[in-house]
């Protein structure tokens, strides 16, 4: 069997023109070498399988270069590669300086490679300051690391650093091609941009995964054989969730999510890529930032399609939602019902709810007319309230002059207290407060200076709907209720209530000195007095299980029998 050689070996650059997305770097140390202007501590720096070590390599090459050298000529004598991860003692360091003063034998220069530079030592790292800031003039010094940050400053000052930039989609993408094309390769544009999405910036992990997807599909490299190798979620999974949530189909975009459960992928994985792919559709939006969606160009159009069908208040909202989702995942302790619920949310989004019918009928006329059934006509009767009676009759009045009347002296009223005086903290106390307060009604008074005149049943009901607003204000929610459950009936000066039982009868003889305190002034007449009593006919009224309610709505409207027999329904 033939040796294979994988392509991040086989086509590693040679020269600097073939150095994939780094022309700032490789321009800048071509002119030097050519000026004559190059450093001799150099620091390579960046994210790994960029280029570093390659560069370092390749400049090595061109500084020894004459011209008449052979094009695969190596220079393997004067180039040493010290790895710093394995060897990163100060003896290590002692051997290098050793080392270095000895010129080279073929060639101008003796090029050390540090890779791995910020795994040295403290103690290796002050051994090395010396040769480096000094170093002979036929030696130079090329430090690569992915950390520039762990390397002490003292080591920083003395070196031209070179920082090296993650290798763009889109260059990745052109360099799998031109690979593919050399090894008679068929790839779609799609697959190709998926493996260089997943290298993540490395060109060395896109070489690698290139190897991988071609050893599973052979000679044809389609998306969907990527997609299956890499486990990676397909665009057409978004695509198909964003027209779910669009159309408000919640069911269906749990059951698509359990699918994807299913063939191993992580919620956070799929919550993660909807934002991503809800961002990549806001970018759509404006033709000023399409350029920055990073995606083939057939996929473009399929987002420049869906992205006509969102909204942008939707797209800034749903990508809101999601990200709180990824930030909350880890955090989680049902991570499935986490997504689930955003997914909800984001179907809700556009959602207006269901619209109720405005008109007439529940039922449409024409289901009747199908069947051949007559609803039954009801008259809703005009209920006139007190207050509306009052307003009725104050309107249908012919306007008065108003007379202005001498101001009546105020009576002077002496309460009698009590001698004995009681605590608050007992139920005792609390009946005997209740008590007191029912007999101050009983004062000492000249009934000659107190005002008598006549009430009009039209001026209690007034009185009473103004004292229960005054309740309604203060909170008192409870007795304003009561009071509303009865009209009073003005007999003489007796105010005259019925009630469904005795319980509200007490609870209003308990508060009716404040009542009567309201009144009384109120329609100027102290003689008015409470007359409540307790009817059975009044306890009729009022609907208390639900089959008394729902016979009280018979009543009112028959065709509550026939909602019942056609729909089945049950009270």
């Amino acid at each position: 069997m033939e040796h294979f050689v994988v392509s991040a070996r086989k086509y590693r650059p040679q020269t600097f023109k073939d150095v994939v997305g780094q022309q700032a770097i490789t321009n800048t140390l071509t002119n030097a070498i050519e000026n004559n202007h190059l450093a001799q501590a150099l620091l390579f720096t960046g994210p790994r399988g960029v280029g570093k070590t390659t560069c370092a390599r390749i400049l090595a090459k061109m500084i020894n270069s004459d011209g008449e050298t052979k094009a695969d000529e190596d220079f393997a004598f004067n180039i040493f590669e010290l790895d710093a991860a394995s060897n990163n003692s100060v003896d290590d360091i002692r051997n290098l300086t050793d080392q270095v003063r000895i010129p080279p034998q073929v060639g101008k220069y003796k090029v050390y490679i540090i890779d791995e530079v910020h795994m040295l030592s403290a103690a290796a790292f002050n051994a090395f300051l010396k040769t480096l800031e000094e170093p002979p003039k036929h030696c130079i010094f090329i430090l690569a690391t992915t950390e520039k940050h762990k390397i002490i400053p003292t080591i920083l000052s003395r070196c031209q650093i070179f920082d090296f930039k993650r290798i763009t989609v889109t260059d990745a993408k052109e360099y799998l091609k031109y690979i593919a094309e050399e090894q008679g390769i068929t790839a779609e544009d799609d697959a190709l941009h998926i493996i260089a999405q997943k290298a993540d910036g490395a060109m060395r992990d896109a070489l690698s995964i290139f190897d991988r997807v071609v050893s599973f599909t052979g000679k044809n490299l389609t998306r969907q054989a990527v997609t299956e190798n890499l486990n990676v979620l397909d665009y057409e999974t978004y695509f198909t969730s964003t027209d779910l949530i669009l159309e408000n189909k919640i069911p269906e975009l749990l059951v698509q999510f359990n699918t994807v459960l299913s063939k191993g992928f992580d919620g956070h994985h799929y919550i993660a890529g909807l934002a991503s792919h809800f961002r990549d559709l806001l970018v759509c939006k404006d033709p000023k930032t399409i350029e920055l969606l990073e995606v083939g160009e057939d996929t473009k159009n399929k987002y420049l399609e869906q992205c006509q069908k969102a909204t942008l208040p939707f797209l800034v909202k749903g990508i809101e939602l999601a990200n709180s989702c990824d930030l909350k995942y880890k955090t989680s302790k049902n991570q499935r019902l986490l997504v689930e619920l955003t997914l909800m949310q984001l179907a809700s989004i556009t959602f207006d709810g269901e619209k109720k019918n405005s008109g007439p009928f529940i039922i449409p006329p024409s289901y009747f007319k199908a069947i051949g059934v007559t609803p039954i006509p009801v008259k809703r009767p005009k209920i006139d309230t007190p207050q509306e009676e009052t307003i009725s009759k104050k309107e249908s009045k012919a306007p008065e002059v108003s007379v202005v009347e001498e101001p009546k002296p105020i009576p002077k009223i002496s309460i009698q207290t009590p001698a004995k005086s009681t605590s608050g903290l007992s139920l005792k106390s609390i009946r005997e407060k209740k008590a007191h307060q029912i007999k101050q009604m009983d004062v000492v008074i000249d009934e000659d200076s107190l005002p008598k005149e006549p009430v009009s049943q039209e001026a209690l009901d007034e009185a009473w709907q103004a004292y229960i607003s005054k309740l309604n204000a203060k909170g008192e929610k409870i007795m304003a209720s009561i009071l509303e459950m009865d009209q009073p009936k003005l007999d003489g000066t007796a105010i005259k209530l019925q009630f469904a039982n005795d319980t509200l009868k007490v609870e209003l003889e308990r508060a009716q000195y404040p009542l009567m305190a309201f009144l009384r002034p109120t329609l100027k007449n102290y003689d008015l007095k409470l007359d409540i009593s307790v009817s059975e006919e009044v306890a009729k009224k009022y609907a208390f299980t639900p089959i008394e309610k729902y016979e009280k709505l018979k009543e009112k409207n028959p065709n509550i029998e026939l909602l019942k027999k056609t729909f089945g329904l049950d009270v």
